[in-house]
């Protein structure tokens, strides 16, 4: 389908291809030998960054609306409403509160919990003040998005705001357009996203250092497999419950499975990999080769970054694809409506229609790769970093700073984000970086598809740290830690942002991210949320590289 589309169009490529209006659409040849400027008068600059605005609004809105599932599914929880959920890390509680001012004194987990839901529902259209997350940042950095008038406000606001700016006849100040995508960015970074993870943790466990495996090799070629994908756990959570249901095993049996097997794709994967161990399948570009294993009887998805060729690719086979968002419907497929006061329901039912597909298993159209699966260690938090380089009771970023100070390692990537078409098959760039950063002694933090492909590769397992530099492997050795950490799925860039802030905190490397010596590269990126992911890298501070 890629090579169809070629040539694409250069212009769109550029950003300078302009359809806001319907005077348009406007083509700016930057070029110098056709058109300057739009029938309305904008130039280059107004229509790239227009353009690049509305791709930063529109991944803000898409973690930011996965945070604001995860806060009503919280409150929904604490009241009782959501059968089959409950509050899992009662100590991340506490400290969200704290940082939401909630009282905790004498209070029962779930009345904490639903004020606390209440507090992250309303940073989303709150009608004054700024995202009380942003106050985790050094305060070097909050003073200079204070000074730029950048701090960020309600969430819908922002995203709101951007839409309008950008239309017809509004800003028309490429450099006013950029400090917009900077506030916006970070309503994703310090506000939507941030909500997501840490919210996500309270329900469901902060992960911890946890074993799996990856790659097309898990899929199971004797049982039942349920293919999860997208990114909000909480479908996948419930899934994961029924699955492992006596009745619906005994289910499976009945029909000629061993049992039932679970795995993911993309962020899904992800979550579900971190926080039980459940394997990988592969990231984004790989959910169509997955299910053209002909060995899955079900891929269940909910939002983002699920292709509409999955509903063409499983009719080819006999895989039955649904959906389960109101948000999210593919033309075709299934639709069984998952919402936080049916979800265990939906979830058995789900299962137990894959069950009933497994009978329509063509054998002879089953292909899974052999000895395509690989040994991986993930679940590398802050919370589990500060854990492992000091104990329980000394628990900081101290080690790190020292080593850093000290030369054994020379700093820290974030190597993050999108897999796509575009390198796909022959190149494996997120690999391939990662492998020469460590070798010169720079630890690798990873999250969502970027770090599916390492983990299918197997460099997310402490053997590996044989390809890192002496001084990264002396401090591997004595932490007994891989070289490339896990942190998550892309919502948990947040993560990387509190790690960063933790180190100016623990001192001796600088007074503000922008100081330390680390640094923040997608190679590969797709979605606009990607998009909104490095912006707030930059407004955070982060020296940032996107593309290859």
């Amino acid at each position: 389908r890629y090579d169809a589309q070629q040539p694409q169009c250069g212009y769109g490529k550029m950003g300078l291809c302009c359809r806001h209006c319907q005077m348009g659409p406007c083509n700016v040849d930057p070029f110098g030998r056709g058109p300057k400027k739009g029938v309305c008068g904008a130039d280059a600059n107004t229509i790239a960054a227009r353009h690049f605005v509305r791709y930063v609004a529109a991944g803000t809105a898409a973690h930011s609306d996965h945070g604001r599932s995860v806060a009503e599914l919280l409150i929904a929880t604490a009241r009782g409403e959501a059968k089959g959920y409950r509050v899992t890390d009662v100590n991340k509680l506490h400290e969200v509160a704290r940082l939401f001012d909630v009282s905790t004194e004498g209070r029962e987990t779930n009345e904490i919990a639903e004020e606390v839901g209440e507090m992250a529902l309303a940073e989303f259209g709150k009608a004054y003040g700024t995202q009380k997350f942003a106050t985790k940042a050094p305060e070097t950095r909050q003073k200079l998005w204070d000074k730029l008038k950048i701090t960020p406000r309600a969430i819908d606001r922002e995203v709101t705001e951007s839409m309008h700016r950008t239309g017809m006849g509004t800003d028309q100040d490429y450099k006013n357009l950029i400090m917009q995508a900077c506030r916006t960015s970070m309503a994703d970074g310090w506000g939507g996203a941030m909500i997501a993870t840490e919210l996500q943790d309270i329900l469901f466990g902060t992960p911890k250092p946890t074993r799996g495996t990856a790659n097309l090799g898990v899929i199971k070629e004797d049982e039942i497999n349920i293919l999860v994908h997208g990114h909000e756990p909480q479908m996948s959570e419930m899934v994961a419950v029924a699955a492992s249901d006596p009745e619906l095993i005994k289910e499976a049996e009945a029909v000629g499975a061993k049992g039932i097997a679970l795995a993911g794709i993309c962020c899904t994967a992800n979550e579900m990999l971190l926080r039980h161990g459940i394997p990988l399948a592969g990231h984004m570009k790989m959910q169509e080769m997955a299910i053209a294993t002909g060995a899955i009887e079900a891929i269940v998805v909910d939002i983002q970054c699920v292709m509409q060729g999955d509903e063409e690719v499983a009719r080819a086979f006999h895989t039955k694809m649904i959906t389960t968002s109101p948000k999210a419907k593919v033309d075709g497929a299934m639709h069984i409506e998952i919402n936080d006061e049916n979800a265990y329901d939906k979830a058995k039912e789900i299962v137990r229609l894959a069950i009933r597909n497994y009978p329509n298993r063509d054998k002879k159209k089953v292909y899974i790769p052999k000895g395509k699966k690989s040994d991986v260690v993930v679940g590398f938090t802050h919370e589990t970093i500060k854990y492992m380089l000091g104990g329980k009771y000394r628990a900081s970023y101290r080690p790190l700073n020292d080593n850093i100070m000290n030369g054994r390692i020379r700093g820290v990537v974030g190597v993050v984000g999108c897999t796509s078409s575009i390198l796909w098959p022959d190149q494996l760039p997120y690999m391939e970086l990662v492998n020469d950063l460590i070798a010169n002694d720079i630890l690798v933090v990873q999250t969502g598809c970027a770090a599916a492909e390492c983990a299918r590769e197997g460099m997310m397992v402490p053997e590996h740290m044989e390809v890192a530099g002496p001084g990264l492997r002396e401090v591997c050795e004595a932490v007994g830690m891989p070289p490339v950490l896990h942190a998550g799925s892309c919502v948990d860039n947040s993560r990387i942002l509190i790690a960063c802030s933790e180190m100016v905190k623990e001192g001796g490397l600088g007074n503000d991210i922008s100081e330390l010596p680390v640094a923040g590269v997608c190679l590969d990126w797709m979605h606009e949320k990607a998009l909104a992911i490095g912006h707030y890298f930059v407004t955070s501070g982060v020296y940032t590289l996107f593309g290859t």
